[in-house]
């Protein structure tokens, strides 16, 4: 009952912990259609007479190539975080796990808040706001690996899709509260915008630094066996088992470490990885540029679009449950989430031919593309790694799995700092390329994904062939 209360507690902890880091994230693409609004809606400048149509524009947003602004902001952003994503899982490993969550959201709390800030000091420095982005990058490191090794010291192997689906949904979570705490203030005050949800990290964090309990060790509680699960598919991993469930507090006390290469050699940490770029990318593009869109499309004023943005999270949340509910049941990890990818290539096409011809239809196909795009990005980040970061060769060990999951989502970074990159370059010329470059992306995740899926598929005929006696 103790450790049941403990996990609970865990589970709840590391939900909030990430839901209110990607809660601080949102903000700025809710913002940017503030920053460069259509002023001659307005009318002329009250101070001037003049009826140029950017008048009312933050500075140094008000020039022509505000969306390569956009994107610089986006950029500095993911970049950092993609850098810091590597060497992250490495800091956290040797620092304890309580002081580095907590310390890294009270100072994402801090850089999310400076952001903000710059309305009320009245700041028009491209490089303010481009140094606080890259800080934040860089602290946000911090959360990913932290509660991925704390929910693997306490719940070992936790590899059911279903319930790390459930879990995962933090992301969207975050994103939708993100999206209506901004925009409540971003028609009057927008640096209110960032303040809230600054201070918002910045006392999950502290919350986080008296309740979180790293290990199970730490309060008396035996610590889990990491390939309980495994033994009726794989007599090897059983007999590992074993030897874990006999010398439990052993492996507890001296985990054995895995080096990058190591890992990388693990059958499907590659191909998911590159995968999970691709699949991050279009995410991403969606999560920073989603609100601008159907402001310029849809002509929505701000808070409606960023309201409306939220739709694609809902349907994120629906598609990372249905995703681990498929492959639980399936046992095709990259089968199902080739599929998602496949059939999102063409709802991206038709969202951007008709989705926005009607309110109906526009709910309809930003809840749908939500679902097929963050549901292979929620099974990679969650399911997948999970079930690499078991392999054999790392015998459980929680450590090793943050370093498996540092990879995956470090390598899927990368395409979440050029999804917006990207975007920021095409849009210039037409939303309608912007949606290409998009698809393109989801054919390559797919792509990278072929091998592992035929290993599945021959898997499936080999199994069906037993059945059958040949």
């Amino acid at each position: 009952p103790l450790s049941l209360s403990y996990r609970g507690l865990t589970l709840v902890l590391t939900f909030l912990s990430y839901t209110s880091y990607h809660l601080s994230r949102k903000p700025i693409s809710i913002v940017k259609s503030q920053l460069h609004p259509n002023c001659s809606a307005l009318g002329t400048n009250p101070q001037n007479g003049s009826n140029s149509t950017t008048w009312c524009s933050w500075a140094p947003f008000d020039q022509d190539n505000y969306k390569e602004l956009f994107g610089a902001l986006d950029n500095a952003f993911l970049v950092a975080y993609a850098i810091g994503m590597f060497i992250s899982g490495i800091f956290g490993e040797r620092l304890p796990l309580r002081y580095y969550l907590s310390g890294g959201m009270v100072l994402s709390g801090l850089f999310t808040a400076l952001f903000g800030l710059s309305y009320f000091w009245d700041i028009h420095v491209l490089w303010y706001f481009i140094i606080v982005q890259v800080c934040n990058g860089l602290v946000q490191t911090t959360g990913w690996p932290s509660v991925v090794t704390c929910v693997g010291n306490w719940f070992g192997k936790g590899k059911r899709g279903l319930i790390m689906g459930i879990w995962n949904s933090h992301t969207s979570v975050g994103n939708i509260l993100g999206s209506l705490i901004a925009g409540a203030w971003v028609s009057s005050k927008w640096g209110l915008s960032f303040v809230v949800p600054g201070i918002i990290i910045a006392a999950v964090g502290i919350v986080c630094f008296f309740f979180l309990v790293e290990r199970p060790e730490d309060v008396g509680c035996s610590p889990p066996l990491h390939h309980a699960a495994s033994d009726e598919k794989d007599p090897e991993v059983a007999t590992s088992d074993d030897r874990s469930s006999a010398e439990p507090k052993e492996l507890a006390e001296e985990p054995e470490a895995i080096s990058f290469l190591g890992a990388l050699r693990i059958p499907g940490v590659v191909e998911f990885s590159l995968c999970l770029l691709f699949a991050k990318l279009v995410s991403y593009t969606f999560l920073y540029w989603l609100p601008l869109y159907i402001v310029n499309v849809a002509h929505f004023g701000a808070k409606e679009a960023g309201d409306l943005s939220t739709l694609f999270d809902v349907g994120g949340i629906l598609g990372g449950i249905v995703a681990g509910l498929i492959s639980d049941y399936s046992g095709g990890r990259a089968t199902t989430c080739c599929v998602m990818l496949v059939v999102a290539a063409p709802m991206l096409f038709l969202y951007n031919r008709v989705g926005q011809t009607g309110i109906g239809t526009s709910i309809a196909m930003l809840i749908v593309c939500g679902g097929l795009v963050n549901g292979p990005y929620a099974l990679i980040t969650t399911a997948v790694s999970a079930d690499l970061g078991t392999h054999e060769s790392l015998k459980g060990n929680a450590k090793a799995l943050s370093t498996v999951t540092a990879i995956i989502d470090g390598t899927g970074s990368v395409g979440a700092a050029l999804g917006p990159l990207l975007a920021g370059l095409i849009s210039p010329t037409g939303w309608n390329n912007v949606f290409y470059m998009l698809i393109a992306a989801d054919v390559l995740a797919c792509l990278f994904l072929a091998r592992v899926v035929v290993k599945e598929v021959r898997g499936w005929y080999g199994c069906m062939a037993r059945k059958r006696g040949y």
